[in-house]
């Protein structure tokens, strides 16, 4: 038992998804549905891209999840004023029922996600019941829970997998059928559908299969580090007892696994190429980024690769010395994890050649975009690190031996956009 009294004894051995009273905009007090949704808080990394969401709407959902006072205790206010007061001008309203949410995008490209939105029992990973794959950042925690303590919500959900294909996909399907709550449109090109499932009798087959499951975070490691936080400072049972999250059947809708990027602040590319002399093979490339990007993925069928970017065109780093790895990747976990991109680039490149803190956001950025990562580094006369994206079942396989990936190894997609259904803990 926990310093709170939560008993992981007591936990469920599947998960647990609950309905809940969805907090949602009022189309007809907002300029559009599509204006006021953003990408989730850790991708809207640019100041532009901030402004432009900011600029979208007066109510956007950017200024809840990503506030702009001065200090954090100023933010988190401000969110939670922006919050209520949204509330008490209509502008949000509460869903009379509750209900599990069908949350659909697609796009033109042919991708096609469908899940379920509702509220899930929270759990330490020692449950086996949710699967996490990274480590966090302490710092970001901290920062997550305070603005969830000031605003008393789950502002967007969390992106879980599991692989099912039984019930509770059949019922997503066959919901899918139905007349939509509300359909829009993003700039990003992807069209976005929300349905709800109120029926108990519907709502009763639905969690009867998911119990017998186990879910993998996909995205959103530190919204689940918060949970667990959160729920660990309030009395049982309660609201913090659950948090809000998207779960993706990926037997039926399989995800899109990218890489995040690595910007170095502070660190020129002449410099990050000199320490790395001797240690890896260095190929210049003088070619656009998506044929530098290709070849950063012929390298990687062979062995560890990256590519350095800022100074105006590629470097591809391959070959690691094999002395280096040897005296800098620690040898007590899988070899699946000794020979990630990622864990060679944090052990050997962060920690020993560059000397850069993994989690000091003066010396580095995870940023998602390679041409933002590239762009942001020739700016700042910094380096871009660009990394080649692991595969699911890798993923999957350590996270099921209780191995932790490097923080921001990964980035599943689609991400669901941020905005669309809220959940008020006091409701």
């Amino acid at each position: 038992m926990n310093s709170a009294g939560h008993s992981e004894a007591a936990a469920p051995r599947g998960l647990e998804l609950t309905p809940f009273r969805g907090l949602r905009y009022d189309p007809d007090r907002v300029g559009s549905l599509a204006a006021v949704t953003s990408p989730p808080y850790d991708v809207v990394v640019r100041p532009d891209g901030l402004h432009h969401l900011q600029d979208a709407d007066p109510h956007n959902i950017v200024r809840l999840i990503l506030p702009q006072a001065t200090t954090p205790g100023a933010r988190n206010e401000q969110a939670a004023d922006t919050l209520r007061r949204w509330l008490a001008e209509g502008v949000l309203t509460t869903d009379a029922v509750p209900a599990l949410y069908v949350y659909e995008q697609r796009h033109a490209d042919g991708t096609l996600q469908r899940g379920l939105i509702g509220t899930l029992r929270v759990s330490e990973p020692s449950a086996g019941v949710v699967l996490p794959h990274e480590d966090v950042m302490p710092h970001v925690v901290a920062d997550r829970a305070a603005l969830m303590r000031a605003t008393r919500a789950n502002l967007e959900p969390l992106l879980l997998t599991y692989r099912g294909d039984g019930t509770a996909t059949e019922t997503v399907e066959r919901t899918a059928e139905r007349s939509p709550l509300l359909s829009t449109t993003t700039e990003d090109g992807f069209s976005h559908r929300l349905w709800s499932i109120t029926d108990p009798a519907e709502v009763a087959r639905v969690q009867a299969d998911l119990a017998r499951h186990q879910a993998l975070i996909a995205d959103g490691h530190h919204r689940w580090a918060t949970y667990l936080r959160l729920r660990a400072e309030h009395p049982s049972p309660g609201p913090w007892d659950d948090g809000l999250v998207l779960l993706v059947d990926t037997a039926r809708h399989p995800l899109r696994v990218r890489a995040i990027h690595r910007l170095l602040h502070g660190l020129p590319v002449a410099d990050a190429l000199a320490a790395v002399e001797g240690l890896f093979r260095v190929r210049r490339l003088e070619t656009p980024l998506s044929r530098a990007l290709g070849a950063l993925a012929d390298a990687t069928a062979a062995g560890n690769a990256f590519l350095l970017a800022g100074d105006g065109a590629f470097h591809l780093l391959d070959r690691p010395d094999p002395a280096l790895l040897a005296r800098t990747v620690p040898a007590d976990r899988p070899r699946a994890w000794r020979t990630l991109d990622a864990t060679v680039l944090h052990a050997a490149l962060l920690d020993h050649v560059w000397h850069v803190p993994e989690d000091d956001p003066a010396r580095i950025a995870y940023i998602h975009d390679a041409a933002a990562t590239v762009e942001k580094a020739e700016r700042d006369a910094g380096t871009a690190v660009l990394l080649h994206p692991v595969r699911e079942e890798v993923v999957r396989d350590l996270a099921r031996q209780g191995v932790m990936m490097p923080r921001k190894s990964t980035s599943f997609g689609p991400k669901p956009a941020s905005g669309l259904v809220l959940r008020a803990l006091d409701l």
